[in-house]
């Protein structure tokens, strides 16, 4: 087959086109690098916002580009949201795809519509970017991701799409969980729900990683998203962990990392031995899976329906935390007073990755979704 990766969100299509790629498949990414993390591309769709002439090279760029995405048997766009455009913007290009291409799949990857309003209103989830419990998440960025998709262009460009899209890939039980709550009917008859499905993040397993605990202290690698920190739950991870600093100070060592690129974010977590990362989080993110994938524990989302929905009768790699700052300082503290549990942890961890995130084998899932379209 033929396929387009449109639009980047944590090296996703990026790793994912690598297993396409191997699978004997000709797949173009075309993306703006997601941001400062540079990620990989074959189309630069990279927006300059330094100079006011940003707009107009982006409009130029893109206007340039758009041509060589047609004659695609698949499609994928990251988000209803796949141009680094406003959302009235959106549909002219999205309707040029559906011309000139198959099948078009839109990715449940991260912030659109229905993750807003489902999260806010039937909540689904114990606890997550919205709300805990039945009560509703009051701080600012929460708010701020509500006042931009409920009632506005982007609502009525995420509903368009998602009525008129071929497939929906979930990259997480969250998403799979609240697009599992749309009931809507497509001009096909299909429901919204009807055309998703669960394939697991990809990750390539690197070729060297540790398994080995060499004793304390226990290095904890803490990688903080510019102007995202306090809607991740990054800023709670972080107290707590200075804290558990404060009363173990030479059984500790923390690294914390902000605003690096991609390639060089990866080298800074070598050596690491656990990572704290997602706290809202049922599941592990692409970043808790990188570092999984090197022999390093996660500490963050490891919900029982995250092992659920991969079928994982056996492996608890995870140290699950909830959502609040004295959860994540128990945890720690337990592994600073068990740290047997260390190397176990790290063993399970990579075999986690290899188990069920491994790209080729997350690629043959892809492959089988898009021929089934």
């Amino acid at each position: 087959m033929k396929i387009l990766l449109l639009g980047e969100y944590s090296n996703v299509h990026n790793t994912l086109a690598k297993g396409l790629r191997e699978l004997g498949h000709k797949v173009t990414v075309a993306s703006d690098g997601n941001g400062w993390f540079d990620y990989p591309r074959d189309i630069d769709l990279k927006r300059d916002l330094s100079r006011p002439s940003g707009r107009f090279s982006y409009l130029w760029r893109l206007l340039k580009a758009i041509p060589k995405m047609r004659g695609y048997d698949v499609v994928q766009i990251i988000n209803p949201i796949f141009l680094e455009l406003k959302a009235e913007h959106i549909m002219p290009f999205y309707r040029y795809l559906r011309r000139h291409n198959g099948k078009i799949v839109m990715g449940s990857f991260g912030i659109d519509y229905y993750w807003v309003s489902v999260n806010s209103d039937i909540k689904p989830l114990r606890y997550g970017d919205f709300n805990f419990g039945d009560s509703m998440r009051t701080d600012p960025d929460a708010q701020i991701y509500r006042d931009e998709w409920i009632g506005t262009a982007k609502e009525k460009v995420c509903k368009e799409i998602a009525l008129d899209c071929d497939g929906i890939a979930a990259g997480l039980y969250e998403y799979w969980a609240t697009y599992n709550e749309v009931h809507t009917v497509c001009p096909d008859g299909r429901e919204i729900r009807d055309k998703m499905r669960f394939l697991p993040l990809p990750i390539v397993i690197p070729e060297i990683y540790h398994t080995t605990y060499y004793g304390e202290p226990i290095r904890v690698f803490i990688g903080i998203s510019r102007g995202r920190s306090a809607y991740k739950g990054t800023d709670i991870m972080l107290r707590a962990a200075q804290k558990i600093k404060e009363k173990y100070p030479e059984r500790i060592e923390l690294k914390i990392v902000e605003g690096v690129p991609f390639d060089e974010y990866r080298k800074m977590m070598d050596g690491s031995d656990a990572i704290l990362d997602q706290l809202y989080s049922y599941t592990p993110s692409m970043n808790s899976l990188l570092a999984m994938s090197k022999g390093i524990i996660d500490i963050g989302g490891g919900e029982p329906e995250n092992y659920e929905i991969l079928n994982e009768k056996e492996l608890r790699p995870i140290i699950n935390v909830l959502p609040d700052e004295q959860s994540v300082f128990n945890e720690l503290e337990q592994l600073i007073l068990h740290q047997d549990r260390i190397p176990e942890l790290k063993r399970q961890s990579v075999e986690y990755v290899k188990r069920h995130h491994d790209y080729i084998k997350v690629a043959r899932e892809y492959e089988r979704f898009y021929l089934e379209l």
